[in-house]
């Protein structure tokens, strides 16, 4: 009789929580009382049986959560990691962008003065003697614009785009030619000539400009909302572009006005 009660506690033990064990108990402990062969002695080695794996359980499950705990910890320290890692990447990313874009503008601006001085050697661009009547054109509008002589620039610039409209130049005729409009104040056409460069030469160096421009343009006739949607594009297209971070701080501008 005690052998088989025994042998049912202990196949109890695999069975739940400690609530369980407990009502276990008591109905154990109160059959064994009941029965006359029960010492105190066996009562009381079942009751503390009965402790005892209380107690076993109740570790248990601190120690899960101590694992827990511990994990928990240490995913959060990767992610911090991944996030340090990433923020550098970034970084990085923005500083190669911005001196390649730099190395492109200095070697523009060097190609296209006037008297050829710093070009590279064998360059058409730099060559007097090969220059053609479409590179001629182009330097004659360029050197308007870098005297700020807008009104023969747009004349210049507008000739040319006529003229060639298919150049390697003409992304950049168009926004230089945009620029001479900003300049004499003229918004609306700027804007126009901006979302051209923009439209048609997305991959161009000049495209995010462009669209940074044609916000600035938007700002001046009072068009904040079409303004801060442009500003929004140059972050969605070329987030990794020197115009991107003054597009996110004339939104923020924006927003707080």
């Amino acid at each position: 009789m005690r052998t088989t009660q025994s042998m049912t506690v202990e196949s109890g033990s695999s069975g739940g929580a400690g609530v369980r064990w407990r009502s276990l108990g008591v109905v154990v402990c109160v059959c064994l009382l009941g029965t006359a062969c029960v010492t105190p002695a066996e009562f009381r080695k079942v009751t503390n049986r009965l402790t005892d794996l209380e107690r076993a359980q109740g570790k248990g499950v601190m120690d899960d959560r101590g694992r827990l705990a511990d994990l928990a910890a240490r995913i959060e320290g990767l992610e911090q990691s991944i996030a340090t890692l990433e923020g550098r990447l970034e970084v990085s990313d923005h500083r190669v962008t911005q001196a390649l874009e730099e190395a492109r503008a200095a070697r523009s601006d060097a190609q296209l003065r006037p008297d050829g001085a710093g070009a590279a050697a064998g360059d058409p661009m730099g060559d007097d003697v090969a220059v053609s009547e479409e590179v001629r054109l182009y330097r004659e509008a360029y050197a308007s614009w870098r005297e700020g002589r807008s009104d023969a620039c747009v004349d210049q610039f507008t000739k040319f785009l006529q003229t060639y409209a298919a150049s390697e130049y003409a992304d950049d005729a168009t926004y230089w030619l945009a620029d001479c409009y900003f300049k004499q104040g003229n918004f609306s056409a700027a804007v126009l000539r901006f979302d051209d460069v923009a439209r048609q030469y997305p991959s161009g160096n000049k495209a995010p400009d462009a669209l940074y421009r044609q916000g600035e343009a938007l700002l001046r006739m009072g068009h904040g909302k079409a303004a801060g949607n442009a500003f929004e594009k140059v972050l969605r297209d070329y987030p990794n572009s020197a115009r991107a971070t003054e597009a996110k701080r004339q939104l923020d501008l924006l927003k707080s006005g």
